[in-house]
């Protein structure tokens, strides 16, 4: 089936409860003075929209009277949730998170998948629909149109879109996978690299026997095929292309010889051949490492919206993606939920290592005791900070991590801790500029912290500190490995302030 025709079957599935769009209205200001009259485009139970002669409007409907036989009933009307996008995650996701959300909503969940997954949140009492919510499984550039030709509310993939909304859902960790049979130990990040490009090509080169690699992949326009070859810089030399993540998980399964790249949340019957850096070190996909995005293979599963109002009952689901609830239904099917995750920093033997190891001629023993004495008693939380390439933006999933700090921090959780934004740079370039340059990357992320919660009092706020190339992630050799290491970490140390006050 063809774009135009998948499209206008998804618009006759999921055509709103409206019979009378479209139709002159005039709006009057309850407190007189405003009149507008136009066309009637939509109406979500809180804001009309409608076509005027100054452009397209949207008005508060508490503070309007419609007049006009296309006046819609004021009540919300059944709200229409069309979602597109990467058939993977929609498949593992969608239908249990409206069934959690139906459940926190206290409304009754009824499927309607037939083929497609489709279902509707019903009135307990009355049994009247109060949404209807669908999913047709779209390329990258299709999901994209169909957003913009009005065919569609939201969009699932692995990939940011400047011209949409995006809204951090999960996050992902791409591994290599072979056959449960392959003896091959591990594959470092140079050698996985030069096999996706063709330059290997057969296991003896990368520490197995001596067989011909065979390198499977999904096909070029899936979304998570789109992720990877942005991510390594350059299409895949694959021998066998795959329509989805458990074909191609099924397939490498059976081949002793074959390789892939896959999600971690889809690996099925194959096996996860570790992963290590260019300098030997474990690159574990662990969920803390995932969440900090310290695993150079994290994904963030991503749901995007059209930069327009959306119904409200959309943005109650979209609000409720970030609840505890949701982050478990997500963590139940695989995926990395976004909930913070803390840990030990003197836990974490191998980044110690990393710091004595990879510590340069321009790193001291006096910048090294400065860290593992701040580190000592310390917890780093899985929030961490990183920025868009070559700007002092943050990036995507860094914005989201600053709202659930601003929240945290609002509700108190890290009474009796000092926070420490703790700023890395990579090791290229003198030791002092990278000094200075990881302090005023924490800096950046403080500034933004403060003016995304203006109200939290500055003792609140967290202390910023810089360790410049102190304490690597990952080699430097490498892009994604100097990539890893300009981060903003925050780390959390017990502090009493109420203790040192004198006894009464």
């Amino acid at each position: 089936m063809g774009f135009t025709a998948r499209v206008a079957a998804f618009l006759v599935a999921t055509v709103t409860s409206f019979p009378a769009l479209a139709q002159d209205v005039t709006l009057i200001a309850r407190e007189g003075g405003i009149v507008l009259s136009g066309a009637l485009q939509g109406y979500d139970g809180e804001f009309y929209r409608i076509q005027t002669s100054y452009g397209l409007l949207t008005v508060d409907g508490q503070g309007v009277i419609c007049e006009g036989p296309a006046c819609p009933d004021l009540v919300a009307p059944r709200a229409v949730i069309r979602i597109t996008g990467a058939g993977d995650v929609g498949a593992n996701l969608l239908e249990p998170l409206f069934r959690s959300f139906a459940a926190k909503r206290r409304l009754i969940y009824e499927d309607r998948s037939d083929g497609a997954y489709a279902a509707a949140l019903l009135d307990p009492d009355s049994r009247k629909e109060l949404a209807v919510v669908s999913f047709l499984p779209m390329s990258p550039d299709a999901a994209s149109a169909a957003l913009a030709e009005g065919a569609a509310d939201l969009k699932l993939s692995f990939l940011p879109d400047a011209a949409l909304v995006g809204h951090a859902l999960a996050l992902d960790a791409l591994a290599a996978i072979v056959a449960p049979d392959n003896p091959t130990p591990e594959i470092s990040t140079t050698s996985l690299a030069r096999v996706l490009s063709g330059e290997v090509t057969n296991w003896a080169r990368i520490g197995g026997p001596d067989m011909s690699i065979v390198l499977h992949a999904l096909e070029d326009d899936t979304d998570m095929q789109r992720a990877l070859t942005a991510r390594i810089g350059a299409p895949i030399a694959a021998a066998v292309l795959h329509p989805d993540q458990q074909a191609l998980a099924a397939a490498v399964a059976l081949d002793p010889w074959a390789l892939a790249i896959i999600g971690r949340a889809n690996i099925g019957p194959a096996r996860r051949i570790p992963l290590t850096d260019s300098c030997g070190f474990p690159l574990l996909p662990t969920p803390l490492a995932v969440k900090a995005e310290d695993y150079p293979l994290a994904l963030p599963v991503l749901i995007l919206a059209p930069k327009r109002r959306l119904p409200l009952m959309t943005r109650e689901f979209l609000e409720f993606l970030r609840s505890p609830a949701a982050q478990e239904v997500i963590a139940a099917r695989g995926y990395i939920d976004r909930s913070p995750s803390r840990q030990p920093m003197t836990a974490d033997g191998l980044r110690l290592i990393n710091a004595i190891q990879g510590a340069g001629e321009d790193i001291t023993l006096a910048d090294l005791k400065r860290l593992v004495d701040l580190m000592d008693g310390a917890d780093r939380l899985s929030l961490t900070f990183r920025f868009e390439d070559g700007s002092s933006t943050l990036d995507t999933t860094s914005r989201e991590n600053l709202a659930d700090l601003a929240q945290l921090i609002a509700s108190g959780r890290f009474r009796n801790e000092r926070m420490v934004l703790a700023g890395f740079s990579d090791g290229s370039g003198a030791a002092s500029a990278n000094l200075a340059l990881s302090l005023e990357r924490a800096g950046r992320v403080a500034q933004e912290l403060a003016a995304l919660a203006p109200d939290l009092p500055p003792e609140a706020l967290p202390r910023i500190d810089g360790f410049g190339e102190a304490l690597p992630m990952a080699c430097d050799e490498t892009a994604i490995g100097r990539q890893l290491n300009r981060r903003v970490e925050l780390w959390l140390v017990p502090h009493f302030p109420d203790s040192d006050a004198p006894s009464p």
